[in-house]
């Protein structure tokens, strides 16, 4: 039998690493770097989508990846 191809295998087979689907505010800080206000105030410009659930607010994978890959990119030498 030919393997599954990996877009159609679940997450949970096979211990492949699986990646969240949503992040709550303090997550999306540390793993940007960006501060906590810096990101909120980008929710409330409505540059960066987020959703509630409940009292939390949270951001799901590809709105952060899409507003990461919106940043301006910076040109010349670092």
């Amino acid at each position: 039998m030919p393997p599954i191809p990996s877009e159609q295998q679940s997450p949970y087979d096979g211990g492949e690493h699986f990646d969240q689907f949503a992040y709550s505010i303090p997550d999306v800080s540390r793993k940007t770097s960006i501060g906590r206000t810096a990101i909120y105030e980008e929710i409330k410009a409505g540059r960066l989508k987020a959703r509630k659930a409940g009292r939390r607010t949270v951001i799901l994978d590809p709105d952060l990846r899409a507003w990461l890959a919106s940043l301006p990119q910076v040109n010349g030498a670092a």
